[in-house]
């Protein structure tokens, strides 16, 4: 119900924005010069479209920041566009059109009041270009939305991803000009998603261009030689039950994955001891040939080389999460940045209380 609330009051503010932006740009400053030297009434209408635009706005940066698809630096360089040519025009034509036609009206030049629109753009403008910048070549906030990453993330783990650190690139363009790093093993990327690159993703990078890899039963081979791990026990969370939690060490990063050796999909009807709001359950129930040794993964992958200029990556919950085995390689110029610190963490189907130990983590 909420989500439908939100939806709805977001939809009407664009056309409820320009209504207000129109007025009292260009109408309002009318009336109240009509009105004087007695205060200007609003049209009923318009009160009412003044009263709720706040409202629209807050619907509209939560639709914003709850989309995975909505590419957040696109709004900022539009906003950006649009208060600074409110704020030039006003200042270099309709500042003086006011001017002129108290004085013809027999006040003050200064008798008319600056439109709300024209000091809020006057206002917001630098900030959102400043922010703009932060975002597109310093740091960027990310939201993580699902499980692909346990457990070095968990869904209500909000990141910061440095966006200098693999080259200084335009925003929403993202063509890079400035060339510093490159993605090394085991390195946590944010990347634009091959198949629908308005949205964003994170996985691991295992493997480099030019590497021969393949998977069996979980464990990851990369030139013939296989990622060094160390099962820890086993993980259960009431959501996810029974599954193998290991340590691996992937490049010069030791980090911790959930996998069961099973040939089959693991994600069934949701858990009765699950306390989130989740469609589905994962148990796992391995079973072995008579001799003991684990039959075919369902994650197996048959040897592949990664093609230059691109990267295989694969999320730590290996059973549930789409990467490079299902839907290929991430090429460098859908590089976002690299994920490096939790400073956040919130995430209301899991606890209504904030997590305050994994804020500050390090992201291994």
């Amino acid at each position: 119900m909420f989500e439908q609330i939100i939806w709805v009051l977001s939809m009407l503010l664009l056309p409820v924005a320009v209504l207000v932006v129109v007025d009292d740009w260009f109408l309002r400053p009318r009336r109240r010069l009509a009105a004087l030297p007695a205060l200007a009434q609003d049209p009923a209408p318009l009160r009412l479209a003044y009263a709720v635009f706040p409202f629209l706005l807050i619907a509209g940066a939560l639709r914003l920041f709850r989309s995975e698809r909505l590419d957040f630096s696109l709004v900022l360089v539009l906003v950006s566009l649009v208060g600074g040519v409110i704020w030039a025009l006003d200042a270099w034509w309709l500042r003086g059109v006011r001017a002129r036609a108290a004085v013809r009206a027999g006040h003050s030049a200064v008798a008319i009041p600056e439109p709300g629109v024209v000091d809020y753009a006057r206002s917001m403008v630098p900030v959102v270009v400043l922010v703009l910048a932060l975002r597109s070549f310093l740091f960027e906030p990310f939201r993580i939305p699902t499980d692909s990453m346990m457990p070095t993330l968990q869904a209500g783990d909000f990141i910061l991803v440095n966006k200098y650190y693999y080259g200084l690139r335009l925003p929403v363009l993202n063509t890079k000009f400035v060339s510093l790093h490159e993605p090394s093993r085991g390195d946590v990327i944010v990347f634009r998603y091959p198949p629908d690159p308005t949205m964003n993703y994170i996985k691991r990078v295992v493997a480099l261009a030019g590497d021969r890899v393949k998977i069996i039963g979980d464990l990851i081979y990369v030139n013939d030689q296989p990622l060094e791990q160390s099962e820890i026990g086993r993980y259960s969370d009431g959501c996810y039950e029974n599954m193998r939690l290991t340590e691996v060490h992937t490049g010069e990063h030791v980090h911790h994955t959930l996998s069961c050796r099973s040939p089959w999909d693991l994600g069934g009807p949701r858990l009765p001891s699950c306390n989130r709001n989740i469609e589905r359950g994962y148990q796992c129930e391995e079973q072995s040939a008579p001799d003991g040794v684990a039959g075919a993964d369902r994650g197996d992958y048959a040897e592949i080389t990664v093609p230059a200029g691109n990267y295989m990556v694969i999320g730590d919950n290996r059973d549930n999460s789409a990467d490079s085995r299902y839907w290929g390689f991430v090429p460098e110029a859908n590089l976002v940045g690299a994920a490096r610190r939790i400073w956040f963490n919130l995430d209301l189907q899991r606890s209504p209380w904030i997590t305050w130990a994994r804020i500050g983590t390090r992201i291994e």
